[in-house]
């Protein structure tokens, strides 16, 4: 469950920026940064449902999940496909965001 909301909260947050990326990278109008305003919202929001004690570590473990959505994103959506330095370091982010997320602590 806890990683379909970062999962969830990382396709808001790109959305978001990327709205923004394409208003003064690519020309697009103004406006679309209005829906990318809600997105980054959504994203805030997703991320208080992830159980955790601690704000910083929720917002650490999500980094993982943000970067390998980012890498999916930049296939996906830009049409650009990873190469095995992108795969890889994704891999590793993900890794370390388990580590940080699922140990039990006291």
């Amino acid at each position: 469950m806890v990683y379909i909301v970062y999962s969830a909260a990382a396709l808001a947050e790109i959305a978001g920026c990327f709205s923004f990326w394409a208003w003064l990278k690519l020309g697009k109008s103004f406006w679309w940064i209005a829906p990318g305003m809600l997105a980054l919202a959504l994203f805030a929001w997703l991320l208080t449902l992830i159980p955790s004690e601690a704000a910083g570590r929720a917002y650490a473990a999500y980094g993982g999940i943000y970067i390998a959505a980012s890498i999916a994103w930049l296939w996906a959506i830009e049409g650009q496909r990873p190469d095995r330095w992108d795969l890889t370091g994704a891999l590793v982010c993900l890794v370390g965001s388990a580590i940080i997320l699922f140990p039990a602590r006291n």
